[in-house]
């Protein structure tokens, strides 16, 4: 079950309530979303999660989500509400800074604190509270904590100026870092929100909206022009067409007619269509990308991990830094007063928080997945992301992900004696109650209907063929590898496409050719990957050898293997991974279409599904799906995860090397509490903005 934490507005509070969170039993593994608000409990664990919760952070309240996620309104009344506090102190700045001057040293100097003092409380009151009620929590390394202990210090040392100016910055930071997170979810949320507000439900020739989660399947629904489809279904009346592009990242439209299939998230153009709806809303295409999306965060990127480790440590190590500096010099240095030193100590504690990574990072892995899912691209973790940029090989399944997988009878070839007709007739009997697409095409080519009772002892040999009783007769339709099995002597087949050999009661009685054309976009996608530095490409098929080097030469890869079972595509891939020069930085993705392809899609370090639009297992098995049919789709993933870690490093590099230089110059008594703001506010809203940026991705 979902759940949202309406109120939190800190990284540093996230981790506080996910740290507190993994003492529960049962929720040991739970990841707090920072990026959305949300986290996943099993419900019967809630009620423990939201007393920890509330123990934690008593401001932050865990709900149940029910559809969008709430607080957004909460939000907007905060972001209302903060300027005109921030406002009121910096006017009574600005009144203090005028009258320091004068009365600073005079029998009126009193008025200069009432001044000061107020600005400073009603900024730096929520800080100095939060702090204290932390501290009786024994919560001690926050940015709360750092800012009182520094302002307070500085009041102490008579700067009252530099106190207020600390709080009111800081409180004008903390304000705008809460707008553009926010304005951030909601560019994400606005993102993803392909969620259908309601269905036309028709009842008895009438039609009224209802929640999609009401509509059972087998009801029909309407859809008007201009409308969302609501659910998955089949379309039983009208004719339009569908723009796609929420699902698959394309928006060139789709013609649906009656029989034809609709998925929920597809806008209905011009025509009126009548729906029968096959799949309830929980299990419908909308509803699984939706809460694939929106789980990703959960599976954190190292750079995030180590972030979450390193800000554990980072700010308790400044703190210690600093009572170093305030302390020891003045002990050891002829002439050092204590005043300056604590000075500069107070400096670095306002450099130290670790706001600008804490918040930034995450937010800036989940732009890259909501961005790549705009495109019509589901990656399932920032962990995934992370492994995308570091793809050396790239392995491709052939038939319907480097070919188009629509085979056609082309040649049929006869031997000892048996006609064409009879040899196509037979195979067709054989393939009667096969799915594979081959025994389609050669049904399509016999092109009459087989009478069922005509056929026993059906039997399917996997990665070999079929074996059935026709009439009497024994057919053996399937690979080279079915007839070296079974004993029979063939002959050479000269092939320009999959082979299907036929046997008759134990004699070779020909072999019927299919061709499979290879996909102009395979091509494409190629070209796109040596581009991108991918080093190697290889190609599995079950195929025979002759079709396999024909697909692999006309797209230039670097090798193919053939005539592989289910299993031997396991063991090739195993045996690519082994052999990347750099196993812990290089990756290995393999491309697949679908079902016949979970175990390979699950072995490799990145499973890539493609054309998965609608297919449960293949959403299921991968980490990344590619809701079009569409090779070079991978390509496009590689390019956003890229520039995901770009900026990732650069908020990363920004942050690091702005405080460590601040850092340094506090210590050396060059930065002011001034320049301190700075280095914690302002590159905190610097980072955040530039971690909005994954959201854009523009191919340049």
């Amino acid at each position: 079950m979902r759940y949202t934490l309406a109120g939190l507005d800190c990284a540093s509070c996230a981790a506080k309530i996910e740290q507190e969170l993994r003492q529960i039993k049962g929720l040991e593994g739970v990841t707090v979303n920072f990026a959305d608000q949300s986290l996943e409990l099993p419900p019967e664990l809630a009620e423990a999660a939201r007393e920890a919760v509330s123990r934690v952070e008593p401001g932050v309240t865990l709900l149940q989500q029910a559809g969008r996620r709430p607080a957004a309104a909460e939000e907007g009344r905060e972001e209302k509400r903060a300027p005109y506090a921030i406002v009121v102190a910096g006017l009574l700045l600005a009144v203090g800074f005028i009258f320091h001057p004068p009365l600073h040293h005079t029998p009126y100097s009193w008025a200069e604190y009432v001044v000061l003092l107020t600005a400073y409380l009603l900024v730096g009151g929520p800080v100095i509270w939060t702090a204290i009620r932390n501290l009786a929590r024994g919560q001690v390394f926050d940015e709360n904590f750092l800012m009182t202990v520094a302002t307070m210090g500085a009041i102490a040392i008579h700067q009252l100026p530099e106190a207020v100016a600390v709080m009111l910055f800081y409180a004008v930071g903390e304000y705008f870092q809460g707008r553009a997170v926010n304005r951030s979810r909601r560019s994400i949320a606005a993102l993803l929100d392909i969620r259908p507000e309601y269905a036309n439900l028709k009842i008895n020739g009438e039609t009224r909206p209802v929640p999609p989660e009401e509509v059972a399947v087998g009801q029909r629904i309407i859809v008007k022009p201009g409308e969302r489809v609501p659910l998955d279904g089949e379309v039983v009346e009208g004719t339009s067409f569908l723009d796609t592009s929420a699902l698959t990242g394309e928006s060139v439209p789709r013609k649906v007619k009656s029989g034809d299939q609709v998925l929920a998230g597809m806008i209905n153009g011009q025509g009126l269509l009548t729906v029968r709806v096959t799949k309830p809303y929980a299990e419908s295409s909308v509803a699984r990308i939706l809460e694939l999306v929106e789980n990703a965060a959960g599976r954190k990127a190292p750079t995030e991990q180590f972030i979450t480790a390193f800000s554990r440590y980072y700010t308790p190590v400044v703190v210690a830094g600093a009572a170093a500096v305030a302390v020891i010099p003045p002990m050891v240095l002829p002439g050092a007063t204590f005043s300056i030193w604590l000075y500069r100590a107070l400096v670095m504690l306002v450099i130290s928080c670790p706001c600008a990574l804490v918040v930034s990072i995450p937010l800036g892995y989940f732009g890259g997945i909501g961005g790549a899912s705009r495109r019509g691209i589901l990656v399932k973790g920032a962990n995934f992301l992370d492994a995308l940029t570091g793809l050396h090989t790239v392995v491709f399944d052939k038939t319907g992900t480097l070919t188009q997988g629509v085979f056609r009878v082309t040649r049929v070839v006869p031997y000892h004696g048996f006609a064409e007709t009879e040899l196509l007739a037979l195979a067709a009997h054989a393939e009667a109650f096969s799915t594979h697409p081959i025994a389609q095409s050669i049904r399509e080519a016999y092109g009459r209907e087989i009478p069922p009772d005509m056929v026993d002892e059906y039997r399917e040999i996997p990665g070999h063929g079929i074996s059935a009783l026709v009439d009497g007769k024994r057919v053996l339709a399937g690979n080279d590898r079915l007839m070296h099995r079974e004993g029979i002597v063939h002959e050479i087949c000269d092939l320009e496409g999959t082979g299907v050999h036929v046997a008759i009661d134990g004699t070779f009685a020909g072999y019927i050719v299919i061709s499979d054309e290879v996909k102009t976009d395979a091509r494409r996608a190629v070209a796109r990957l040596k581009e991108l530095g991918v080093r190697q490409m290889v190609m599995l098929t079950g195929d025979e050898e002759t079709v396999a080097r024909r697909v692999a030469e006309s797209l230039g890869l670097d090798a193919y293997f053939a005539e592989l079972l289910p299993g031997g595509k396991v063991e090739k891939v195993e045996d690519l991974q082994a052999a990347l020069p750099d196993r812990r930085r290089q990756k290995l993705a393999f491309v697949g279409d679908g079902i016949n392809d979970a175990p390979v899609i699950t072995r490799a370090d990145v499973g890539v599904a493609m054309g998965a639009l609608g297919s449960d297992a293949a959403i299921e098995a991968a980490d990344v799906v590619l809701m079009e049919d569409a090779p070079s789709k991978l390509a496009t993933a590689i390019e956003i995860a890229r520039h995901t870690g770009r900026v990732v490093r650069q908020n990363v590099a920004l942050a690091l090397g702005v405080k460590g230089f601040f850092l340094l110059l506090g210590v050396f008594g060059v930065a002011t509490i001034w320049e301190a703001v700075f280095a914690d506010v302002g590159v905190a809203l610097m980072a955040i903005f530039n971690a909005t940026r994954t959201l854009r991705y523009r191919k340049h």
